[in-house]
């Protein structure tokens, strides 16, 4: 199965094409999982300009056609309003051009499974897992064994407990607030977009409606306006 993949919800402009293995059980099969191209841009402002040129780049690369694609899996945050809303937007216009099922994962799911390929943590220990919220901020979860058992949520890090955690991973300004051991995973990568979606894909469930993880009010709002009488009170 060749799956789209893009995620939208930290500085990094993510896309990829993974083709999604199968054991004989029916169950996934990571070891016969690959990404077929990739295409990661560092840059807060750029989300809209450069999300589908690398899809398009992607597709070149892997030498496949948009029909070729089977699904498409998006990150639904915690994310910044408008970097977010890019990243769905475009996953949401793919699957309805191509009739596809789009399928939303949360943000730091995908970036927890990454950290679960790239290190083992010791036994009973926890991953906290934090990226950029802004305003002094930023968005966490904590997983064990490679499942989310708290948030995600937004907080201030002098605020977010982390006792019984084993290690910290995600945004590489903000880690560093943690006395913890650092797993160099930043950005969800497509291959872990898609890891966290891998049963509903290959079982063919109907995806969910996207539900965005903005977990506050956007920073840019309409204004208020007062009627005034004729008197101009």
């Amino acid at each position: 199965m060749l799956v789209l993949a893009v995620d939208t919800a930290t500085p990094a402009v993510t896309a990829g094409l993974v083709e999604l293995g199968q054991a004989a059980d029916g169950s996934v099969d990571a070891a016969g999982s690959r990404t077929l191209a990739s295409r990661i841009t560092v840059d807060a402002r750029a989300h809209a300009e450069v999300l589908t040129p690398q899809i398009l780049q992607c597709l070149d690369e892997a030498q496949r056609s948009r029909t070729d694609i089977e699904a498409v899996v998006v990150g639904v945050g915690p994310g910044p309003f408008t970097g977010l809303r890019v990243g769905m937007a475009t996953a949401a216009a793919f699957g309805d051009a191509l009739g596809l099922p789009v399928h939303g994962v949360c943000s730091l799911d995908a970036l927890a499974a990454d950290v679960a390929e790239a290190a083992d943590l010791p036994a009973a220990r926890e991953l906290l897992v934090v990226t950029d919220a802004r305003r002094r901020e930023v968005y966490w979860a904590r997983y064990r064994d490679g499942v989310r058992i708290a948030g995600p949520g937004v907080i201030k890090p002098a605020d977010l407990a982390h006792d019984g955690a084993g290690a910290v991973a995600g945004s590489a300004s903000h880690v560093d607030y943690f006395d913890l051991p650092v797993i160099p995973v930043e950005t969800p990568s497509p291959a872990g977009l898609v890891r966290v979606a891998a049963d509903r894909l290959l079982a063919g469930a109907a995806p969910e409606p996207l539900t965005p993880l903005y977990l506050r009010r956007p920073d840019a709002v309409e204004k208020a306006f007062r009627t005034l009488d004729r008197t101009g009170a």
